[in-house]
């Protein structure tokens, strides 16, 4: 029996072992070669060839980098605004589609259709249609306007004051069928005798849907929390492909830029040869999700306990 045992512990590591192979050497050894590159400073030549170690300076650098706690605000406001928009639009989405409307499952695969999309492509999409002059929104608005407006002169990407709130509805409408599913799935599993005893005690629409449906989707708008945070703070392709970090504006003497959030800073940096700090940004920023995330579920928790209590 133990030989048998042994045997198939061996067949299944021989089938396992091309994935190990590959999650260790692209996932594993990256994690530890760039914290290993974090104490150590990037030479002239730009080469990581020949580093200088300069220990806990790259982590003290960040204290007083005024450029990557801008961006770090940045990627703030992005999270605070995208999370709430994008649970929002999942949500409508979802309820407007759990139902006998005619054709939901060709909405329901059309709504999810973008967010299988590269997220490159959707932000090279959105960047043509929010063009001035010649793009979409620009040529809607003249038509249905003047050629003197703002979506046809200035465009949504080009003011500090709209890019990233441009951005933001971009990647909203992008991933609110990832949403949509995640709820349908959800709603789906409440029963109907919950809603039937809400409806013998009087309850109203609004009133069913605040004290039995929310609380119900709970874990998912949890689940969707904790992700928007992660992907907040990792956000970089939709910035490169759609402002570059631009525009830029003059914070306290220093020029910035409006939608330069923490993932595309780490990517200048990294871009400029500066690998040893890109690094200690990429695991400082480590430490802010895995903060975030403890608090949000310690958060979570609590008010589980005390809905339990009562």
């Amino acid at each position: 029996m133990a030989i048998t045992s042994s045997k198939d512990t061996a067949i299944s590591f021989s089938f396992l072992s091309p994935f190990l192979l590959f999650f260790g050497v692209f996932l594993i050894f990256p994690i530890f070669y760039s914290f290993y590159l974090s104490f150590f400073g990037s030479p002239t030549d730009y080469s990581l060839a020949n580093l200088d170690f300069v220990g806990l300076s790259n982590y003290f650098r960040i204290a007083t980098d005024m450029q990557f706690w801008w961006s770090l605000g940045v990627t703030a406001l992005y999270g605070l605004i995208s999370i709430p928009l994008g649970i929002s639009a999942a949500l409508a989405l979802a309820l407007l589609l759990d139902n006998k409307l005619f054709g939901k499952s060709f909405f329901r695969s059309a709504f999810f259709l973008p967010n299988v999309l590269d997220m490159l492509v959707v932000g090279v999409i959105w960047t043509l249609i929010y063009a001035p002059k010649f793009g979409a929104l620009a040529q809607i608005t003249t038509w249905l306007f003047s050629e003197d407006n703002f979506f046809n002169t200035t465009g949504l990407l080009g003011s500090p004051m709209t890019a990233l709130l441009a951005v933001v509805i971009a990647m909203v409408l992008k991933g609110a069928g990832f949403g949509m599913v995640l709820f349908l799935a959800a709603l789906q599993n409440i029963p109907e005798a919950v809603y039937e005893a809400a409806d013998i005690d009087g309850a109203t629409e609004w009133q069913k849907f605040k004290h039995i449906t929310v609380p119900l989707l709970r874990p998912i708008i949890t689940f969707m929390v904790i992700t928007g945070v992660i992907g907040a703070l990792n956000a970089f392709t939709e910035i490169y492909a759609m402002t570059s970090g631009g525009p830029q504006v003059v914070i306290g003497g220093e020029t910035v830029g409006s939608t330069s959030v923490a993932g595309y800073y780490l990517f200048k940096q990294f871009d400029a040869g500066n690998y040893g700090y890109a690094a200690a940004i990429s695991y400082m920023l480590l430490i802010i999700t895995l903060g975030i995330t403890w608090l949000q579920q310690r958060f979570m928790n609590r008010d589980n306990g005390q809905e339990v209590k009562k």
